[in-house]
């Protein structure tokens, strides 16, 4: 393998054992070389198992088994607080996705004419349409070109003046795997009171990510992708600057402090994230995705990121070596989960083609094909990629 710089995350090769028996929880690798992480991931049978017994208690029970699933709820709240590196699980809301995550901020901010808020011209529409929504209230969206997939922090930062009151960028851009430098951007936003709001949803579950410790205000993440949980459900964390800021849009009995009493009809914010639950939540999604977290908190979020970064780092000098152009940025900094590669003969969707016509999972996203491998995937597996992109 090419030498690199080594990234911030100690190695934790998994031997062949403890691999059989991670793999052994993702029915999925039982029929397909699955890299498609980035777009849905499969369920670890865990999840899907809790998924099916709490739809069977429901139906044969009803609502008695709601207070259970209630605490339930909490515990997995908790989970995520630690997957976030957030100490106060009350800064955590469940959402129906990151597109609601982050319309919830964009939304409940007071925006005046003339203010402006600074993202990138590649990112994915969730982290676009919520803030040019704004215009209607005369705010600017100030999109940044992208430079060989990366966005520049140096070009964010100076498009940031007087007007801004958000920076909203994806951790990790979707379609080229670029990983922005989360405490330079953050630093400079403190220095300039602006918020800063992550779109996390290609990163978390992947990568490890310490927002209590980051100089971040606000993270979104759906859990379709990296975090092995359901679709329609997401993650909305809340720092105490954003909190401060960004008021409730959507008010009901869960938003208050006093849920459970409904003869008390009183506007009375429940704390931190929690505010922005208003209703019923995604019960049996949470269920899941508790499981799903489970896998990813026992592995360590340290250690399924140097496994993960290991097999996209093969993948890469493997693809290179065949002939393909890796066009995801490759410094230690900047990698993740997601290689973008450009074969030289044949188009992106036909490859994806025939490759499902293997056996492989993986997509095509801006005219490139797309891998992105899990914690749980094999070098085998990698190797497999490697013979057939090079045989086409």
């Amino acid at each position: 393998m090419a030498a690199r710089d080594a990234p911030d995350v100690p190695s934790a090769p998994l031997s062949a054992g403890d691999l059989a028996r991670l793999r052994e929880l993702f029915p999925v690798t039982r029929r397909w070389v699955y890299m498609n992480h980035a777009a849905l991931a499969p369920l670890p049978g865990p999840a899907a198992d809790r998924l099916v017994a709490a739809a069977r208690q429901a139906a044969a029970d009803g609502d008695r088994r709601w207070p259970a699933w209630h605490e339930e709820i909490e515990r997995v709240r908790g989970q995520a607080a630690r997957l976030l590196g957030v100490a106060a699980a009350s800064r955590i809301a469940f959402v129906e996705n990151t597109s609601v995550a982050l319309s919830l901020i964009a939304e409940g901010l007071p925006w005046k004419a003339g203010d402006n808020v600074v993202s990138a011209a590649c990112e994915y529409p969730s982290n676009v349409f919520p803030w040019m929504n704004l215009r209607r209230f005369g705010v600017e969206l100030r999109l940044v070109a992208a430079e060989d997939g990366r966005v520049p922090a140096e070009a964010v930062i100076a498009r940031i003046d007087e007007g801004t009151r958000v920076v909203a960028l994806s951790w990790v851009q979707y379609a080229s795997g670029f990983r922005s430098d989360l405490a330079r951007l953050g630093a400079a936003c403190r220095e300039r009171g602006v918020l800063f709001v992550v779109d996390a949803v290609q990163g978390l579950g992947a990568l490890h990510l310490d927002a209590g410790a980051l100089p971040v205000d606000a993270v979104a993440a759906g859990t379709q992708k990296w975090l092995l949980g359901t679709e329609g459900l997401g993650l909305l964390y809340l720092g105490p600057r954003a909190e401060e800021r960004v008021r409730p849009t959507r008010a009901g009995p869960r938003s208050m402090r006093h849920m459970f009493d409904w003869d008390r009809l009183e506007i009375d914010w429940n704390d931190g994230a929690l505010a922005h639950e208003p209703g019923t939540l995604n019960t049996l999604g949470i269920l899941a995705l508790g499981r799903s977290l489970e896998v990813l908190l026992d592995l360590g979020p340290r250690a399924v990121e140097a496994r993960v970064l290991s097999l996209v780092d093969r993948l890469a000098d493997g693809l290179t070596a065949a002939g393909l152009r890796v066009f995801s940025p490759r410094g230690a900094a900047e990698r993740s989960g997601i290689l973008s590669v450009i074969h030289p003969r044949q188009p992106a969707a036909a490859l994806t083609a025939r490759l499902e016509e293997r056996g492989i999972r993986v997509t095509d996203r801006g005219g490139r094909l797309r891998l992105a491998p899990h914690v749980y995937n094999s070098e085998e597996e990698v190797e497999r990629v490697v013979a057939e992109l090079a045989a086409c």
